[in-house]
Formats: C-alpha cells, sequence, structure tokens
C-alpha cells in the first residue's frame, strides 16, 4: 500500500497543464467519503429507534417482517 509520501512525490511530477484533472480527482474522492459517512450517520439515526416498543409489539413486528420478506423474495419466478 503506497503511503502519503510516495503519493506526494508522484503528485508533484503531474504536469502543471494536469493540475485541474487531478484536483477533480482528489475532489471526487473526497466527496465520496462524506457521502459514505452521511449515509452512516444516517442509518445509525435509527439506532434504537424500537428501545421504547413494548417486546410483544417488537416480536410481532419480527414475524411480520419475516413473513413479508419470504412472500417478496422466496417466490418462484420464470423468466
Amino acid at each position: 500500500m503506497p503511503t502519503l509520501n510516495t503519493i506526494l512525490k508522484e503528485i508533484k511530477n503531474v504536469p502543471v497543464d494536469r493540475l485541474e484533472d487531478l484536483y477533480s480527482i482528489v475532489h471526487s474522492l473526497r466527496a465520496n467519503t462524506k457521502k459514505s459517512n452521511n449515509t452512516a450517520k444516517k442509518i445509525l439515526s435509527f439506532a434504537g429507534a424500537f428501545g421504547s416498543m413494548p417486546e410483544k409489539d417488537y416480536k410481532d413486528f419480527q414475524k411480520q417482517t419475516k413473513q413479508t420478506r419470504n412472500n417478496l423474495f422466496d417466490r418462484d419466478i420464470n423468466l
């Protein structure tokens, strides 16, 4: 795996007329990281969402969810 210093040495060798392309590539990599962090934060915001639900209701919810998934994804499809 290349180190940061190795990458920086390579960047120093990029021709001046290609710096804009390089910047766009680096920026897109950073943007994808931020996007995935935002997605993770959104997903984690649901953590504990069922904590206040009574145990019986939660078990019913799990049962219904499993049945729904089975009905949707465990069916025979003729292509």
